[in-house]
């Protein structure tokens, strides 16, 4: 095998690719239930909780074998890193946003992309921080207090802390996922995800 093939498969690239599909079929599926084409807003939870769910696929995907080897490794692990967590980035903001098509101005695909970048930046933070078998956990505890919070919140500074739940055009959302992402990238290629006890 040569050294990508490798390195896909210490990462469990194949079987994060797999999951990143089934979640994306799962979300057009329920995005179907919803009729959300009659009202946009009804495609809130989808636009909020599959990017989620396709973070926490990735987060789990960002662990390493080996660290005694990635410590040995002649080449540095930055660019390999990087490729690994931005192809699967985009392959799950582009998967996603077959389940909300049209509507871009509130609840389509802008909104999906921009929380799916956000997301998975939560996620690689904590990866970094916490290790990959927890890198679901802060992203879920936050997504899932806004999206419950958020409905009665106001003010000008809704649209950065409530991101995953705005509409596709607010700019302090945008500003606040794009930031998530630059810095949980910028860590992930730098440090990896910490060291954890062997998975069994």
């Amino acid at each position: 095998m040569t050294g990508p093939l490798l390195y896909a498969r210490s990462r469990a690239v194949p079987l994060t690719l797999t999951a990143l599909i089934g979640t994306a079929g799962f979300a057009v599926w329920a995005a179907g239930q919803l009729d959300g084409y009659l009202d946009p807003f009804r495609r809130v939870p989808i636009v909020a909780l599959a990017p989620l769910l396709a973070s926490a696929v990735i987060g789990a995907g960002l662990h390493g074998d080996s660290e005694e080897l990635d410590r040995t490794a002649v080449r540095p692990w930055w660019p390999r890193r990087l490729v690994q967590l931005g192809a699967l980035t985009a392959l799950a903001a582009a998967s996603l946003t077959l389940a909300v098509l049209g509507h871009a101005e509130t609840f389509g695909p802008p909104a999906v992309i921009r929380n799916t970048l956000g997301c998975t930046g939560f996620s690689a933070t904590a990866a970094v921080l916490l290790g990959a078998r927890l890198s679901w956990l802060p992203a879920f505890g936050y997504v899932s207090a806004v999206y419950l919070a958020s409905s009665a919140a106001r003010g000008r500074g809704v649209t950065v802390w409530a991101w995953p739940v705005q509409p596709g055009a607010q700019t302090g959302a945008w500003a606040a996922a794009l930031s998530l992402f630059a810095l949980g990238t910028a860590l992930y290629a730098v440090c990896g995800a910490r060291p954890e006890g062997p998975r069994g």
